[in-house]
């Protein structure tokens, strides 16, 4: 998976330690899939398709499904972390689920090494039930369950896999909600040294 990608007006995020996470993570601080171009471009940097893989027709409709997907796993996997089974996003999920994923082969790449392809150019339908896959794999693995935390920070929603040693990660980013709650204790500290 990719460690990030940067654009001039967004950033996506891949840093939840699962795919059907990370496209939840999409909604936050703002909605970062409104667009067929940000959708390839997530597809692309997520790791769902091997690099250089030909994405063709992706439209609205792609934009549509992978929304209502992203919806259906984040009121899983909350409902999952809340104690309040979510089972109609459940059946949605499984029901996305039994689409064929994309066939995948290996390739000779220029320099002799083989590397990761697809038989055939993916469709939207495959796609989605790869993610929905992984978070039918994570919900169902008890250890991969079981390190599944809410990010501390605040006004977070996001929902990410804890695998720090010790499983004492507390926030969905170091670098972005937990560097603003360390600014933040530092200004309150400051403000009662004034005090």
């Amino acid at each position: 998976m990719a460690s990030g990608m940067a654009t001039a007006s967004y950033e996506l995020r891949f840093d939840s330690g699962r795919i059907c996470l990370d496209l939840t993570a999409t909604t936050h601080p703002e909605e970062r899939l409104d667009s067929a171009d940000r959708l390839r471009g997530w597809v692309v940097a997520s790791g769902l398709v091997p690099a250089g893989t030909p994405l063709t027709g992706v439209d609205a409709t792609w934009l549509l499904g992978f929304q209502e997907l992203r919806g259906h796993i984040a009121q899983l996997v909350r409902g999952e972390l809340d104690g309040r089974p979510a089972d109609s996003a459940l059946a949605r999920v499984n029901a996305v689920a039994l689409a064929a994923p994309p066939a995948p082969w290996a390739v000779r790449a220029d320099d002799g090494s083989l590397r990761r392809g697809l038989h055939t150019p993916p469709n939207c339908a495959e796609l989605v039930s790869v993610v929905a896959r992984d978070v039918l794999d994570l919900l169902t693995d008890p250890p991969a369950r079981a390190s599944l935390r809410q990010c501390e920070g605040d006004n977070c929603p996001i929902v990410y896999l804890d695998t720090s040693r010790g499983r004492r990660r507390r926030w969905c980013s170091s670098e972005v909600c937990g560097n603003r709650e360390r600014v933040a204790r530092h200004r309150r500290r400051a403000a009662l040294a004034r005090a």
